[in-house]
């Protein structure tokens, strides 16, 4: 089993080198905030504009952040990127922390806005290149590393760059369907125009939320039901686990005993404290 860098455990947000207490303007980026597109009080997607393209590897994530009156330096947030490579605006599906110190800040930004970007986009949590079959679950905010590989697949097979796209099934869960966001409709579409991708979005309130007529529980069990029901082989797969810790314990029991080698098995936890880490 692999877990990837520092973006799933938030409490690595404070771990800066004390020589970055001052900024070094040369390892940053300028963004600007174009819009900020809501789907509950808490969960938003964000859009910012960069000067020029800008390249990492799908499944990775930026380092965010805001200048304080009382710091030299930015406040800082690691976000994972739901934008393809390649692009000057950059999309991140983000949860407000009411009590965080970051958050409420964006949620405040005005149209124009400047948002700091360290220039180095990281992370582990990328398309394993050993397998060619994507087994991809996912909660609420945690679909955004799956978005960006997705969209650069889709990319690469309209440009002409890839021949052959890997098969890819993605499990994407909330508690009610508005929060699944923008995602809900364009994966919908996308896994009704393609051949070599899947969308199960599931809801775990369905009486929140009665006109929902989709999959309803939790993520870990419609895993259950769809790896009986996958064509995929264990043996030619990767699995990867996003989101809440509680979920990818689960799944990943699961994964195992369905014969998921432990080396194919990918996960990275998103953590939301309420002790002002947001």
């Amino acid at each position: 089993m692999r877990t990837s860098g520092p973006v799933p455990a938030r409490s690595r947000w404070f771990l800066h080198d004390a020589a970055e207490r001052r900024m070094d303007a040369s390892r940053y980026s300028r963004l600007t905030f174009v819009e900020r597109v809501d789907f509950s009080e808490e969960l938003a997607v964000f859009r910012l504009r960069a000067d020029t393209p800008v390249d990492f590897t799908p499944g990775q994530y930026a380092t965010l952040g805001l200048m304080n009156d009382d710091r030299d330096r930015p406040l800082l947030r690691p976000y994972s990127v739901a934008s393809a490579p390649g692009e000057t605006e950059l999309e991140f599906f983000i949860e407000r922390v009411d009590d965080g110190a970051l958050t409420p800040k964006l949620w405040d930004l005005d149209r124009g806005a400047d948002v700091w970007m360290r220039n180095k986009i990281v992370g582990r949590f990328t398309l394993d290149p050993d397998r060619t079959h994507h087994l991809m679950a996912a909660t609420v905010t945690g679909v955004g590393p799956y978005v960006s590989i997705i969209r650069d697949q889709l990319q690469k097979l309209r440009a002409g760059a890839l021949d052959t796209p890997d098969p890819m099934l993605v499990l994407h869960g909330a508690s009610r369907s508005w929060e699944l966001g923008t995602y809900l409709d364009e994966l919908q579409a996308l896994s009704d125009q393609v051949e070599w991708f899947e969308y199960v979005p599931t809801v775990s309130r369905p009486w929140e939320d009665p006109e929902w007529d989709g999959e309803y529980g939790r993520v870990e069990d419609v895993l259950r039901k769809h790896l009986d029901a996958t064509s995929f082989v264990p043996s030619d797969s990767a699995a990867y686990t996003c989101g809440h810790p509680k979920m990818i314990d689960k799944a990943q029991g699961i994964l195992q005993r369905a014969g998921f080698e432990e080396d194919a098995i990918h996960e990275e936890k998103y953590f939301v404290e309420r002790n002002g880490d947001g």
